[in-house]
């Protein structure tokens, strides 16, 4: 006899309606952000780089989500 494993299930399991739906607006919210920054990408490449004067220091930008994530509250494990 040989010893051959199993054929895997292809089978896919559905989400409930409701994680679908949050998939879904994950999604569509993932859509908007890269667009966001492809549209900043494609300004930069034609424009160049806007004037440092116009810039937010990243230092500024890390402080404001950190922030944000404080205010948050904890994350659940």
């Amino acid at each position: 006899m040989s010893e051959q494993p199993a054929p895997a299930d292809t089978t896919r399991q559905q989400l409930e309606p409701d994680a679908a739906d949050g998939l879904r607006a994950y999604a569509a919210r993932t859509r908007e952000s890269a667009d966001q920054l492809a549209a900043v990408l494609e300004d930069i490449a034609t424009n160049g780089l806007p004037p440092v004067e116009d810039c937010t220091p990243w230092e500024e930008l890390r402080e404001a989500h950190l922030a944000r994530l404080t205010a948050q509250g904890p994350a659940a494990a």
